[in-house]
């Protein structure tokens, strides 16, 4: 039985890691012919001989660089069917806006914010030709409410990814390009585990505020994506995709 990716081509940034690895797994095994952008040269080629896929070095803050990146996967594979857009980052000198410096906004904002633009904008043209094309732009829960634990830059430039995509997701409903946005709680990733390895309290606050109980794992982001990627999503444009374990429906959690 075909795969619900069978004959599309995926591009994902930050491929090479948590949410964006496991959702290159999860989209090879649904068919998708994929292209992985990441800077991390030491697993991206076996990531992508492991998929049978491409792997492309590339600074998401670059354009020529983001440019090239889609361009490879027409010239690859003759179409650009779905980009996730998902690489990002969350330093630990991102913090209160008291303490955080004007480099560290600049440089979440860049990766997290104007990298989204500029893969919008790689990606676009190539499925307006197409008429056809899902973009799925990771933000975050904290683009809809207030962070227990506040990361100014990393809030600020999830709720513009937030903004960004329903934009785009309303301009171009009519020329079937749907652009959703995937807003997940905290998940069981890299970035996590650091934080808890440098600062567990900080950590361990962000878990009580989970309904669930616990963290989200990546395959379960990656199950997601697939369902925004897929046909199966295609009355779904310019949403906020909250996959948080209900931190953004409760008041009180329940201990």
């Amino acid at each position: 039985m075909a795969g619900r990716l069978a004959g599309k081509t995926a591009v994902i940034t930050g491929g090479c890691s948590g949410i964006g690895l496991a959702t290159v797994r999860r989209f090879a095994e649904e068919g998708a012919k994929i292209v992985i952008g990441d800077l991390d040269d030491s697993k991206g080629p076996d990531i992508a001989k492991e998929v049978g896929g491409t792997y492309v070095h590339v600074d998401v803050t670059d354009k020529d660089e983001v440019d090239a990146l889609f361009r490879t996967a027409k010239d690859t594979y003759g179409s650009v069917d779905v980009a996730f857009n998902n690489a990002g980052i969350s330093p630990p000198e991102d913090d209160s806006i008291l303490n955080t410096d004007l480099e560290a906004w600049k440089r979440v904002q860049d990766v997290n914010l104007t990298s989204v633009y500029l893969c919008c904008k790689a990606a676009l043209p190539y499925m307006l030709e197409q008429k056809k094309g899902s973009i799925i732009n990771t933000a975050s829960f904290v683009a809809v409410m207030g962070a227990a634990t506040s990361q100014i830059s990393y809030s600020a430039s999830k709720g513009g990814v937030l903004s960004m995509s329903r934009e785009l997701g309303v301009q171009f409903a009519r020329e079937g390009v749907r652009v959703n946005a995937l807003c997940p709680g905290p998940v069981n990733t890299p970035l996590l585990q650091e934080l808890f390895a440098t600062d567990p309290e900080k950590a361990a606050r962000r878990l009580i505020h989970v309904p669930v109980g616990r963290f989200a794992e990546p395959v379960e982001m990656a199950n997601a994506v697939l369902f925004l990627a897929s046909d199966e999503s295609s009355f779904i444009t310019a949403s906020t995709f909250l996959v948080d374990g209900g931190i953004s429906g409760a008041y009180v959690t329940p201990l």
